[in-house]
């Protein structure tokens, strides 16, 4: 038998058990629910309480339902999912519509009550268990009844998140529950009746469809240990075309190293698998063990979803000083990916020839964005002392002069420069200038302080050693990094920037 033959006995076979399906729901409806006005859920049952209610034929109830949401279905799932469901549906109106002409009738125009008289709940067990059958035979060669399926299949198309079993169980209460706004039942105590019916039936069902569709899908596990392994792997392999997987063994007792074979099988494929291994080597030793659940080719497929990670935004922050990096990197978190200059290939000296930290900040985002055509943010930061008159300010990097930025010189002369005055306030101010489309936005951050007599800790840079910020007794150096990238200038001015990135 071809390929091709073989697709089309398969989709044959597939249409064949899901007609006997449903010629077994049609049985369990019309002669065990039907006959007691026991109501279920899915569109049969909707059907159901509109024909109790007001005599309006089941199956029609049920063809003009489904007919409406296959209009909308057919756009959503499209045809080829729909194929076996609309089978399905029309099916089952024949034979919904045969059956309650076959069946002798009650007085009230009921079909017959098979179990006799006040055997409601027994009538409603064999019903259950057979609707659940049914179902289950349904699904297991790919079909669907229609109905809430279809409207379950949709919702969980866009909203993936929502479980098909939550759809149904949500639209199955609200069918079941809509027998409380039928007066034609009696009054609440006896609707309230008929709805407790309903949800021992949708449990009852559930349960048997769950028992038979996890029986299909049990798995076992085999582990066979014997000295004709490749004999019986190559005929797992084989005969049962069923993979092998090979560990390496070592006997504890004996120290004699062996191989052991590790197999995964449905548990109605164990008969032949202990057939096949005892006919190659009767000494052999099997475990075989139930396993919870099986997914991957050949098994059950790992119906969960993944939630698709939001696209980082890349921005440059105009600098190649690591310390400042790292900091900015923590504030922001992983919703950004932070480049340097270097990582964009960058190692020009920018010049700094503003006359405030505004301009040295937006100069340096200007050069960035101009040369490399980047969205990009650059800082300024300045150490401001009162009793200085806001120095070393926007000279806060070289205010020891000389090449680079030397700190222990830029604090050395700053602290003889207070050495006499008692006057000690300080703040340190940082300016974010960010450039995203040519649009320029600018952002601030200021710790208040002073500047204490000598250096304490051994974190952080720059002028950490010296500043202890307001409300605190240890310096930038002191508290560590956790604590200063919550209240630093530094910090303040990227959340600010970071507030206003994530609304972009």
């Amino acid at each position: 038998m071809t390929e091709q033959h073989k697709m089309i006995w398969n989709e044959a076979k597939d249409y064949l058990f899901i007609a006997l399906g449903l010629a077994i729901y049609t049985v369990a409806f019309t002669v065990f629910l039907m006959p007691y006005q026991i109501v279920a859920g899915g569109v049969t049952g909707l059907s159901a309480i509109i024909y109790y209610a007001t005599g309006f034929h089941l199956e029609n109830t049920y063809i003009i339902i489904n007919g409406l949401l296959l209009l909308v279905a057919l756009k959503i799932l499209g045809v080829k999912f729909l194929m076996k469901t609309i089978f399905a549906i029309f099916t089952l109106y024949f034979m919904l519509m045969f059956a309650q002409e076959l069946m002798p009738k009650q007085p009230n125009g009921l079909p017959f009550k098979l179990m006799g008289e006040g055997q409601d709940f027994m009538s409603m067990i064999i019903g259950c268990v057979l609707t659940g059958i049914a179902l289950a035979t349904v699904f297991l060669h790919n079909g669907s009844t229609g109905g809430t399926d279809i409207i379950a299949a949709s919702v969980n198309k866009y909203h993936p998140n929502v479980s098909l079993g939550n759809v149904l169980i949500a639209a199955d209460f609200c069918i079941i529950g809509s027998c409380m706004f039928f007066p034609q039942f009696g009054d609440y105590m006896e609707r309230a009746h008929k709805v407790m019916f309903g949800f021992c039936v949708m449990a009852m069902e559930n349960y048997t469809l769950d028992y038979i569709m996890n029986g299909r899908r049990q798995s076992v596990q085999f582990m066979i240990f014997s000295q004709k392994w490749q004999e019986i792997a190559n005929a797992i392999g084989t005969e049962m075309n069923h993979g092998v997987t090979i560990l390496d063994g070592h006997g504890w007792y004996t120290g004699r190293r062996s191989k052991v074979l590790c197999i995964l099988a449905k548990k109605n494929e164990s008969v032949n698998m202990f057939r096949l291994i005892k006919m190659i080597d009767p000494q052999a030793f099997v475990s075989q063990s139930s396993v919870i659940g099986v997914y991957g080719e050949g098994f059950d497929e790992m119906r969960v979803s993944i939630k698709k990670e939001k696209k980082k935004m890349k921005i440059v922050f105009a600098t190649n000083n690591q310390n400042k990096l790292m900091e900015v990197r923590k504030i922001l978190g992983n919703k950004f990916e932070v480049l340097s200059l270097s990582d964009i290939g960058c190692h020009d000296d920018i010049p700094e020839k503003g006359q405030t930290l505004e301009d040295n900040a937006l100069l340096k985002a200007q050069y960035v964005y101009n040369k490399y055509r980047v969205d990009c943010f650059a800082d300024d930061t300045g150490l401001e002392v009162e009793a200085l008159g806001g120095a070393p300010g926007v000279y806060s990097a070289r205010y020891a002069g000389g090449v680079g930025h030397d700190s222990e010189a830029n604090m050395r002369k700053l602290l003889k420069e207070l050495e006499n005055k008692d006057n000690r306030k300080a703040r340190f101010r940082t300016i974010f200038v960010l450039i995203i489309g040519g649009k320029v936005q600018r952002f601030e951050g200021i710790v208040n302080g002073e500047i204490i007599r000598e250096k304490r800790g051994g974190e952080g840079f720059g002028y950490d050693p010296i500043f202890k910020p307001e409300g605190y007794d240890k310096t930038f150096a002191e508290l560590g990094t956790g604590i200063k990238n919550q209240i630093s200038h530094r910090a303040r001015a990227t959340k600010k920037l970071a507030e206003y990135l994530q609304k972009i």
